[in-house]
């Protein structure tokens, strides 16, 4: 898992007040549009090394597609 993968994780982690200003912040943090963000963190959630990294993250991540 790389440093890139670890921010991914950790930004997924938090929380906003919408999701305008969530995805205005993955732009400005990553460079990347929502999607592609979404994209990359879907296939961490796949990743062991993402859950030993950020269990907390990852099963509430893995929770809510679950529901979708």
């Amino acid at each position: 898992m790389t440093d890139d993968d670890r921010r991914l994780l950790d930004f997924a982690g938090r929380r906003f007040s919408s999701p305008g200003a969530h995805a205005a912040a993955v732009r400005e943090e990553f460079g990347l549009s929502v999607t592609r963000y979404w994209q990359r963190v879907a296939n961490l959630c796949r990743d062991p090394e993402a859950l030993a990294y950020a269990p907390v993250v990852v099963n509430r991540l893995r929770r809510i597609a679950g529901r979708a």
